[in-house]
């Protein structure tokens, strides 16, 4: 089989904290060797700087791991580098030299360009990320928000091509429940940190403070170092919230299976993986209409996006829903039907396959 060096800047797929990113790096693993391709992961090297100021020691740390990489691999090196999500605070200034060095395919999934940080404290990460970006043969754009940028910027040799956010159902094997009777249930599934998840944590507990009488509980799956800071702001709420940790996944699958609605205001999110899986599980998703949320949730088909940042009109979503039974229904089906058939492994392997293949047959420029 074909050798993929595979490379995650943000997170590496061995992280040990759980997230979102280290999920969908473990998903393109699984989905790389599904499309027949055998994945190696060929660093862990990680480059993200929340502010700016590691950049100029992890670009060296980065290239003396590309002249590591390029020297263990001179008589046998892989046919193909594939890094999952560059931007600028964390570039890739690992992939770029090791593919030129042996004139190999390059590809990046998720990438995002950001012109308004080509000055300031990431001016470096920016121009690592840009560069990175520049070099792709083939850039796979998992989120739609990403697009206009990379086209304006692309080289004629660059091809972009949708990759969209998926997941493995083998992961989840709950299947949906059916509507117990009682209070409507919301779920909420997301780390606690501080920042845009602390943000989103905020908004909750003030769309929480909305519902008026609506008969309402919450269970919250997720830790983090602002857990004391969530707790708090949830803390008005009492018996009705119902706070769980870190969960694993048979309990976290449960969980999706038995719940009314995820809601989550998605502050800053590219997507949301929590989102996905939610409605793998037949439960709807009410949301906030950050990044490519809108890509994973079909408003008014499988829940509701809402516009980013209001807490009132999350509110207003889950109360109209909560007094049509009928149109939740129809939902729970609707988020069946788009993950289930649009968002699958195999769907995504195939992607692969079809965008992968015939860059590798074709003499790189």
């Amino acid at each position: 089989m074909t050798r993929v060096a595979f490379y995650a800047p943000l997170k590496a797929p061995d992280h040990p904290v759980p997230s979102g990113e280290r999920t969908m790096a473990r998903l393109l693993l699984r989905a790389l060797a599904a499309a027949g391709f055998a994945p190696e992961v060929a660093s862990t090297l990680r480059t993200r700087d929340p502010d700016g100021a590691r950049h100029p020691g992890v670009r060296e740390e980065s290239l003396a791991e590309a002249g590591r990489l390029i020297a263990a691999w001179s008589s046998d090196p892989p046919a193909l580098w594939f890094t999952y999500h560059v931007y600028y605070k964390a570039p890739d200034w690992i992939g770029p030299a090791v593919a030129a060095a042996f004139g190999i395919t390059y590809v990046v999934a998720e990438g995002s360009r950001s012109p308004k940080r080509a000055n300031g404290p990431h001016a470096l990460g920016h121009a690592g990320a840009e560069a990175a970006l520049d070099a792709a043969d083939l850039i796979l754009v998992m989120n739609h928000r990403d697009r206009p940028a990379l086209e304006a910027a692309r080289p004629a040799r660059q091809v972009l091509a949708e990759l969209p956010p998926f997941l493995d159902f083998a992961e989840w094997p709950t299947s949906a429940a059916d509507r117990m009777p009682g209070p409507l249930r919301l779920l909420t599934v997301a780390m606690m940190r501080e920042g845009d998840k602390l943000a989103s944590y905020r908004l909750l507990a003030e769309a929480l403070a909305r519902l008026g009488e609506l008969d309402w509980t919450l269970d919250v799956a997720g830790d983090g170092p602002a857990a004391a800071a969530v707790t708090d702001l949830l803390a008005p709420f009492g018996a009705r919230v119902r706070r769980h940790g870190a969960v694993a996944p048979d309990a976290l699958s449960t969980l999706y299976a038995t719940a009314d609605l995820l809601v989550w205001p998605a502050v800053n999110e590219a997507y949301g993986m929590a989102l996905l899986e939610a409605q793998a599980h037949g439960c709807p998703v009410v949301a906030g209409a950050y990044g490519g949320v809108p890509d994973v949730v079909r408003d008014g088909l499988t829940g509701r996006v809402t516009p980013p940042g209001d807490a009132a009109a999350l509110a207003a979503a889950i109360r109209t829903l909560a007094d049509r039974p009928d149109r939740l229904a129809a939902m729970r089906a609707g988020a069946l039907a788009f993950v289930r058939g649009e968002r699958s492994l195999d769907r995504a392997a195939a992607i692969l396959r079809d965008t992968l293949s015939p860059l590798l047959q074709a003499p790189r420029a």
